[in-house]
């Protein structure tokens, strides 16, 4: 099991007053396989929360994760304010949809659909495909998994849209219940796997009554539905940290077809004092390199601003008219330019 513990014990009847479990994973950062540590399992007994056991308890996590170069930290928040206070931020949503089966859209497909066991190869290698391609995803290892049946119930199905090639080019997991056909995840590589689960959801509109779902695309899907009058639902999701700056400007790509370019970051990390400097980056031709050069334009931020910035979930522009950069309205179209845009795909809470 790729996780460690790391528990934080103060004597106590109750023995461990605080613990923090950290998972080891990988994550598509524009194409960059980044490693990242998965942070979960947060809890204090009541009677010693106020003490500051588990800020000490996630300083150290991240540290951790420092030495092991993992550059990034993820977790799903149960209170948003209380990690922002240790630097973390918001980088992905999760949208909930409603569709009544009147509004099931008609599509067709050349290919065939196909349900399968939770074990079958083409699943798990679809998924693997998915997530080289699509920035945010997260690589799933044998505890990814294992976390991600964890919940669910025994006639959940997997159902794999296979091309005219016979190539599987997208899959959903979903459960029928009380007359409401759940999804759990629904990817797909092409238009035409999308089309073709939309038309195995419809070959069901005699069994349900609604359809009710999760996506972790950036877009709603009422502009994709003849009828877009359904309920969604977007919420915050996952927050993240960048752990180290340097290691993570590392892995980190920009924009190829952009001007090569430097920047001075003047960053704040009060958490983590190794980030709590002033750091110049030249951007050239899709890679970063941290340098020593001297009179780049100069941006002031917070680590938590630079994590979801980097990760695409806010545009410089936007976090300048929030009040979250600091710098000239030239530096800020300078940074938009450089950067890739695209918000994180993350469907896994471990």
């Amino acid at each position: 099991r790729q996780k460690f513990f790391l528990p934080i014990c103060i004597p106590s009847p109750i023995g461990t007053a605080s613990q923090i479990a950290v998972y080891s994973v990988k994550i598509n950062v524009y194409g960059a396989v980044c490693p990242a540590g998965f942070v979960t399992s947060v809890c204090t007994y009541p009677e010693y929360t106020g003490n500051g056991i588990m800020k000490r308890l996630m300083r150290q996590s991240l540290e951790h994760m420092r030495q092991k170069q993992q550059p990034l930290a993820l977790l799903f928040p149960y209170s948003i304010p209380l990690y922002r206070k240790m630097g973390w931020e918001i980088i992905s949503n999760k949208i909930t949809y409603s569709v009544k089966d009147r509004q099931i859209p008609v599509r067709t497909a050349p290919g065939y659909v196909r349900r399968v066991a939770w074990e079958n190869e083409d699943f798990r290698n679809l998924h693997a495909q998915f997530a080289a391609v699509t920035h945010g995803c997260l690589y799933r290892n044998a505890l990814a998994w294992e976390e991600y049946w964890r919940w669910n119930e025994d006639d959940t199905m997997v159902a794999i849209y296979y091309d005219v090639n016979e190539r599987p080019s997208g899959y959903m997991v979903y459960l029928i219940k009380e007359d409401i056909m759940h999804i759990k995840e629904m990817i797909y590589l092409s238009r035409e796997a999308q089309e073709g689960l939309w038309e195995y959801i419809r070959a069901h509109d005699s069994m349900i009554d609604e359809v009710r779902g999760s996506s972790y695309f950036s877009d709603p899907i009422a502009f994709e539905l003849k009828d877009g009058d359904i309920r969604e639902t977007i919420r915050p999701c996952i927050m993240g940290r960048i752990v180290d700056v340097e290691q993570f400007f590392q892995r980190y790509h920009c924009d190829p077809a952009a001007e090569d370019t430097s920047i001075s970051f003047e960053l704040e990390d009060r958490f983590l004092p190794w980030n709590h400097k002033t750091r110049t980056v030249r951007f050239h031709r899709g890679e970063c390199a941290v340098t020593k050069a001297v009179g780049a334009p100069s941006v002031r931020l917070s680590i938590a601003a630079l994590t979801t910035l980097l990760l695409g979930y806010k545009t410089a522009a936007k976090l300048h008219r929030m009040g979250r950069i600091t710098a000239e309205q030239e530096t800020v179209r300078m940074l938009d330019d450089i950067l890739l845009h695209e918000t994180p795909y993350i469907s896994d809470y471990i």
